[in-house]
């Protein structure tokens, strides 16, 4: 829930700048399964955004946000969700889960790909189209199946220039109305071709799906889970292409299916004996529950309210009820429906995250604490949930409270090392302890990120001023500026 998001720095994709983090003489040690991978290029240029993120408006208060298209979603619950339909089938397809990071692009199409360095882009259309999680993992085990082929995007060499990177965010949706060429397309591409261009960017060969299909039967086969889903994720939305070819999904698009293909996964069908065996009872309750909170937040009021009404009583419609009244700044009715779903599940860390959330949209400074701490009891390693202390923490404006605010970053970013929404964060806390010095450095981190370069100099050069020489975050200062001195030269030249 950071209230500062990344903004758009089209040119800076090639920038890495998670390496020597964790020199820091003020910095724990990176686990090494949370070092982002190469698909963190998306953050350059790419709007991005946790549900739940607080706008701050003119009352002083704050609402939720709304979501556009192309907006690349971080939510903590359904993030862990995705992990769980994940971690199986990598483990049987001897893919290291940790190698894998999986992002969610805001929409309505059906599409999900792979690129370069184990990145699994899912559109929200898809995730709300499916009718249960054993479908969702039938399309993941397919994307898995790219990924162990190498049949994925090269994100670092394939994006060489700005033009290319413009297009390639024209493509994912995000750069609308955005005119850019691509030389192995030899078209210009405007908003209404995107879907087009998508297609004949991302596709892959008959022959590459075919051993991506294969691919997702044996993994699904070895966790003894059935193929029905991906099976009938694919017959449905062929049957659709036949109806309405105009309009066909981005997947078919980039994911081509062929009458071998079809044939080729009804024979494994009837070869598996796990074909009749139903979805693991959690893992649908948690598809509902993400089913639900995704609508609320990214669909209209009326019509959030219309597919879970009132008179439903279950925990993901009270869930998807409480964020439809969150959005619209209608407390009153939120905050009682969040503490109806804590009694019943007085441990939930999600359901005190919100709640902690809807208090901080009000103000309710010192409340919000206490609810993100106790979501902290329950889940103390999620970034998105300490960032969200820290923000409470940080806008309580209270110098008592920076210690805490300066702890809890540095284990989020200990976690997440790139994410900008927290460096600043961290610059505001230390300003607020008087320690400018720390408070440049850290602004130095954020700008590196954002690929303001000149912002990195300024920043830098005030931190070095007043910290000490030769400390680990000295030299760490010494990285930023060769970054942003590289990075810098590479713009000039290609311009």
């Amino acid at each position: 829930m950071p209230y500062f998001n990344p903004v758009c720095e089209p040119v800076t994709v090639q920038v890495t700048v998670q390496t020597s983090v964790q020199n820091s003489d003020f910095f724990p040690a990176v686990p090494g399964g949370a070092q982002k991978r190469a698909g963190r290029w998306a953050s350059r240029f790419l709007a991005a955004a946790s549900l739940g993120v607080l706008l701050m408006g003119t009352s002083g208060h704050a609402r939720a946000q709304d979501f556009s298209s192309g907006m690349i979603l971080e939510d903590t619950e359904i993030g862990e969700t995705l992990k769980a339909y994940a971690r199986p089938l990598l483990i049987a397809g001897g893919i290291p889960p940790e190698s894998i990071a999986i992002h969610m692009i805001v929409d309505n199409t059906l599409n999900a790909f792979a690129t370069e360095g184990g990145n699994v882009y899912i559109h929200t259309g898809l995730l709300l189209r499916a009718k249960n999680s054993n479908e969702v993992i039938g399309v993941m085990a397919h994307e898995f199946g790219h990924i162990a082929g190498g049949h994925v995007i090269m994100v670092a060499s394939d994006i060489a220039g700005p033009q290319t990177i413009s297009m390639l965010g024209t493509l994912l949706g995000i750069a609308a109305g955005v005119a850019s060429g691509n030389p192995t397309l030899g078209i210009a591409l405007m908003m209404g071709s995107q879907r087009a261009a998508l297609g004949e960017f991302l596709s892959f060969s008959r022959g590459q799906e075919a051993r991506a299909d294969q691919f997702a039967i044996k993994v699904l086969n070895d966790t003894h889970q059935s193929i029905k889903g991906i099976h009938d994720f694919f017959e449905r939305i062929s049957g659709d292409e036949r109806l309405v070819t105009i309009n066909i999904d981005p997947y078919l698009q980039s994911h081509p299916l062929s009458i071998e293909r079809m044939s080729a996964m009804e024979a494994a069908m009837q070869a598996s004996p796990y074909t009749d065996v139903p979805s693991d009872p959690e893992l649908d309750r948690q598809h509902r529950r993400m089913l639900a909170k995704l609508f609320a937040f990214l669909k209209p009021q009326v019509t959030t309210l219309q597919r879970y009404p009132e008179s439903d009583k279950s925990i993901e419609a009270r869930y998807a009820r409480a964020i439809a009244f969150y959005r619209r700044g209608q407390f009153d009715q939120a905050l009682p429906i969040v503490d109806s779903l804590l009694t019943d599940a007085p441990h939930d860390q999600y359901f005190w995250q919100i709640k902690g959330d809807m208090l901080l949209s009000q103000s309710r400074v010192d409340e919000s604490v206490v609810a993100y701490r106790e979501a902290l009891k329950y889940m103390p390693d999620a970034p998105e949930i300490l960032t969200s202390l820290a923000h409470a923490l940080v806008e309580s404006n209270k110098p008592e409270n920076a210690p805490e605010a300066q702890a809890t970053l540095k284990h989020a970013l200990a976690l997440d090392s790139e994410d900008a929404g927290a460096w600043d964060m961290l610059a505001r806390s230390y300003a607020q302890a008087n320690d400018t010095g720390m408070s440049a450095y850290a602004a130095a981190e954020r700008a590196i990120l954002l690929g303001q370069f000149g912002d990195v100099a300024r920043y830098c050069a005030e931190a070095e001023r007043l910290l000490t020489k030769d400390t680990p975050t000295w030299y760490r200062l010494q990285d930023i500026k060769v970054l942003a001195q590289n990075n810098l030269r590479e713009m000039r030249k290609r311009r």
